[in-house]
């Protein structure tokens, strides 16, 4: 089967070197997506264990469309029953970038309309029920520039990030894709100290945790290829078996700092809902006072705050100041990274960079910049 993977920019190398290690085949990197191949085992694996996909679509057929009778036409003609019940509820996604159906909207009414046609045609008279807050079953259609259409079935229904284990966020909680990426873009290893002494609600932290630990993001949830016809049960027991078997326990030390009593609490109960209390260490205070456990060796990720409100502009000169002061005389032989959505509040860190990328946290663009810390490291 031909699966299409979606992520976030700048996270499809690290998407595709994950696919990589679980034997996926023909890979190719595109705009925020992966796309390969691979059997069944392939598919219920993606989304059981990969750490910066967003969801897994599969593909099942493709045909063209250059105006909306034929999109219309092309849909009635499928046999819906191979992918939807009539007692299952379903959902439409189109994303379209033709110039002649432009509308995503009006294309996805097309296409419910085609659906529902269909089966009244076929069923004397019934359809299913449209659900789109929680479908049973989930369908994508896209149509490229040149007017060619894709149907793929989500596999994945929830968007992958939700790992279940978030019981509340902070003022602007961490996507979790995001933060295993950043991980993996970081060269972090689970053999190597990490510390985030801006934990917020504890997303880094978590996501670290579980890799050191083997813990597959996706054992707390379920998909919607639990839906489909042809799921196999007894293969998806195998594959969780197999996942829990693989867990271990933490060898280095994972700690986390934040001043503000509720994302404290917010990350203590998050790491617990993910089954590592007592394996990450948070503690309530400001970063200014805080030293690592493990000295002289390991990583130190943050997102600090961006100060985009009016109020808080004046005051970020001073807090990365602050933070790059603090790498400088308590995290000698580190390396840190600071995500950030303020370019100008990063120049006053102080501490030459060794690299730059450049990522979307939400819909903003931020600079994910790397600091080498060496004994009276400073910017020259």
């Amino acid at each position: 089967m031909e699966l299409l993977i979606k992520t976030l920019a700048g996270l499809e190398s690290v998407l595709a070197d994950e696919l990589a290690a679980l034997g996926a085949e023909n890979i190719e990197i595109l705009k925020r997506a992966v796309s390969c191949s691979g059997d069944q085992r392939l598919l219920y694996r993606a989304n059981l264990e990969l750490r910066t996909a967003i969801r897994v679509l599969v593909l099942q057929r493709q045909f063209e469309a250059k105006h909306e009778g034929e999109w219309y036409d092309c849909l009635r003609e499928i046999n819906w029953t191979d992918y939807l019940q009539l007692q299952q509820t379903f959902a439409i996604d189109v994303v379209t970038q033709s110039a002649q159906l432009s509308h995503s909207h009006y294309l996805a009414l097309k296409a419910k309309d085609a659906i529902v046609d269909w089966f009244r045609e076929n069923h004397r008279g019934k359809r299913p029920s449209i659900d789109t807050k929680n479908p049973a079953i989930r369908l994508h259609l896209h149509l490229d520039s040149l007017n060619r259409a894709s149907f793929l079935l989500d596999s994945s229904g929830d968007g992958l990030h939700r790992r279940g284990y978030r019981t509340g966020g902070g003022m602007a909680p961490l996507n979790e894709v995001l933060a295993a990426g950043m991980l993996r873009l970081a060269e972090w290893t689970p053999a190597l100290p990490l510390v985030d002494f801006m934990c917020g609600s504890g997303t880094l932290l978590i996501e670290a945790g579980q890799w050191a630990a083997g813990i597959a993001p996706g054992l707390r949830r379920r998909f919607a290829f639990q839906n489909w016809q042809d799921y196999d049960a007894q293969l998806w027991q195998e594959l969780t078996t197999e996942a829990r078997q693989r867990q271990r326990d933490i060898e280095v030390p994972i700690e986390g700092v934040d001043k503000h009593f509720r994302a404290f609490r917010v990350a203590e109960q998050n790491i617990a809902a993910a089954g590592l209390e007592g394996q990450i260490s948070v503690r309530r205070m400001s970063f200014e006072r805080f030293t690592p456990s493990q000295p002289g060796r390991g990583m130190v990720i943050i997102n600090p705050p961006y100060g985009l409100r009016v109020e808080e502009k004046a005051d970020m000169p001073a807090l990365y100041q602050a933070i790059g002061n603090k790498l400088k005389q308590d995290f000698s032989g580190y390396t840190a990274w600071i995500l950030s959505g303020n370019p100008q509040a990063l120049k006053h860190v102080g501490l030459r960079t060794s690299r730059k990328l450049t990522l979307m946290n939400g819909q903003l663009e931020c600079k994910f910049q790397r600091y080498d810390l060496y004994q009276g490291s400073r910017k020259r």
